[in-house]
């Protein structure tokens, strides 16, 4: 097992969503001690704190969106960091929620919203949806499903981009019409009766890799084994968040006010069996996918649909390809996956 030698305990940042589900259960099981490691949480409101946490070496690690790990690496603005990506943490786990203001039996799965903007948007202002971050899958997912129903985004209707935690509030106050987020912030609008969804992120990229564990460079190079350690309690608590007779101890876990502080109706909306989307009720079997397969490996593969989609925004030039296999870190993933104890 590894030990902590140069630094007391890795600072772990993660943001308030149902897929910090692993970072919650390796912390409430122990998982961490048992691995050997000592790691500290740090909750976040949202993304771009995590990224200038990282930038200035606040935080050690954290649960993330994929973008940060190419904005930092790539510098595409100055804030330009060694860092590394030794592990996938879920795929899914994202739905688009629209306002009650653009009613689901005229909208249905998006068909309907270029016909709506362009006859029945009354406002004195654009149709205006939010995402997570600029780089991020849901700006990816929402880019796409307005593309493919031929809504073009910065002309039909605004991005903005606002912390999850803060997306229901601001579709209820009518500030935005509708977003692309993780949940419980999907469910959150859905069951207080402000939004409904249209569609869920397994439905628009079906397998698409979602959160990863960023490292930074320096912690990899001077604390490697307790980065491996760290990998190989999440992967456990990964195949832990995948077993369906886990999810009520997951659920009563994700509600605590230190991670979601959500009600367990609202968890349970996609943790499964069944997703309230305010036009019927589907399956929620493979909404978030933590675990099995190779969802976990942090493979070039992956991190090339996240490339390709930063390109489909406009978000990074046709010709910038980063060394993917020196970011996202195979080796690193092999020898977390070693030490993984049985189930």
């Amino acid at each position: 097992m590894a030990h902590t030698d140069s630094r007391s305990s890795i600072r772990l940042g993660f943001v308030p969503l149902n897929d910090c589900a692993p970072v919650a259960v390796a912390k409430e099981l122990g998982l961490f001690r048992s691995y050997g490691v000592s790691v500290t949480l740090s909750k976040q409101p949202g993304w771009a704190t995590i990224r200038d946490m990282l930038f200035y070496g606040e935080l050690d690690a954290a649960q993330s969106i994929a973008g940060i790990a190419f904005y930092l690496s790539m510098g595409l603005t100055k804030l330009r960091r060694e860092i590394s990506v030794p592990l996938v943490m879920s795929a899914h786990g994202n739905a688009i929620t629209l306002s009650n203001d653009l009613p689901a039996d005229s909208i249905g799965d998006g068909s309907g919203l270029a016909p709506f903007i362009k006859h029945r948007w009354k406002k004195q202002r654009p149709l205006t949806l939010a995402a997570a971050h600029r780089y991020s899958s849901h700006h990816i997912l929402l880019h796409s499903w307005l593309r493919r129903h031929g809504v073009e985004p910065g002309r039909d209707v605004e991005i903005v981009f606002l912390p999850p935690p803060l997306m229901p509030a601001s579709l209820a106050a009518s500030h935005i019409d509708g977003y692309c987020v993780g949940e419980p912030w999907n469910s959150e609008s859905i069951l207080k009766n402000y939004g409904w969804c249209p569609a869920t992120s397994s439905e628009l990229s079906t397998g698409h890799p979602e959160k990863i564990l960023i490292v930074d460079g320096q912690l990899v190079n001077e604390q490697r084994d307790d980065v491996i350690a760290m990998g190989a309690a999440l992967l456990h608590a990964c195949r832990l968040c995948q077993q369906p007779d886990f999810r009520d101890e997951l659920v009563s876990i994700l509600a605590r006010p230190e991670y979601t502080g959500c009600s367990e109706a609202t968890l349970f909306n996609s943790l499964g069996p069944s997703f309230v989307s305010g036009r019927g009720n589907l399956d929620a079997s493979d909404f978030h996918l933590f675990y099995g397969n190779d969802l976990n490996q942090p493979t070039a593969e992956k991190a090339s649909w996240f490339l390709a989609g930063m390109r489909g925004t406009g978000l990074l030039p046709e010709t910038t390809s980063p060394p993917l296999t020196r970011l996202y870190r195979q080796d690193l993933f092999r020898a977390s996956e070693k030490m993984l104890l049985p189930a």
